[in-house]
């Protein structure tokens, strides 16, 4: 998972790097962060203590299952310094920032 912010902005310090750290020419891999249902609710439960959570995985499950369980990005931390900014605390601080917001409007 990687909150919309950092893909944009991994895109634009990529785009102004200094052309002699961009080691690879066709992609780099970016990480963000990785979570399961009860770590994310336990984060919630941080903010709403009452919130409870339950699912059912359905077909995307087998999809999600056949990705890489993790992905390296040393190269590009190495070679133009990314670093992602958005941890499970953050992303969910964000998030329920903006759907109290979505709830007002």
């Amino acid at each position: 998972m990687m909150h919309m912010e950092d893909a944009i902005r991994a895109t634009i310090e990529i785009m102004h790097a200094p052309s002699d750290n961009i080691k690879i020419r066709g992609s780099y891999n970016l990480a963000g962060i990785s979570f399961s249902p009860r770590d994310i609710a336990n984060e919630i439960k941080k903010h709403i203590p009452d919130f409870t959570i339950s699912y059912k995985p359905d077909f995307r499950q087998a999809i999600a299952d056949s990705w890489p369980k993790s992905i390296s990005d040393v190269e590009a931390k190495k070679d133009w310094g990314w670093n992602e900014k958005y941890d499970l605390a953050k992303l969910v601080e964000n998030m329920l920032l903006n759907l109290r917001a979505l709830k007002t409007a």
